[in-house]
């Protein structure tokens, strides 16, 4: 009788994590930086930093060993199911803007 009581307890609680409850509803996560195809369209080569910052916003990442890149990530997911995922560098040579990089391409940068 133990052991199935004590079978029976590891069984629920282990049953927890492997599958969500039915009827449980889960929130979308968004995270970083929302950039637009309007606003990746308004970027222009030998734009300033302050430029690119007015429109684009604060980077999520300034890299610490490259502070001529900036990257935008913008990350939508639903528990471990990645949604939405977008990806724009952008790279300065002094204060000008020389390359963009990334799924957020412009077409008068030669994206889609």
């Amino acid at each position: 009788m133990r052991a199935l009581l004590l079978c029976s307890i590891i069984a629920c609680t282990s049953a927890c994590g492997g599958f969500g409850f039915p009827g449980v509803y889960r929130l979308d996560i968004e995270q970083g930086n929302i950039v637009t195809e309007d606003m990746a369209d308004q970027l222009q080569p030998g734009m300033t930093r302050r430029q690119v910052r007015f429109i684009l916003g604060t980077p999520l990442i300034e890299d610490t060993f490259n502070p001529d890149r900036w990257d935008y990530l913008f990350v939508k997911r639903n528990g471990q199911t990645v949604l939405t995922q977008t990806l724009l560098s952008v790279e300065f040579e002094g204060d000008s803007l020389v390359a963009l990089s990334g799924n957020l391409m412009p077409a008068s940068w030669g994206g889609n």
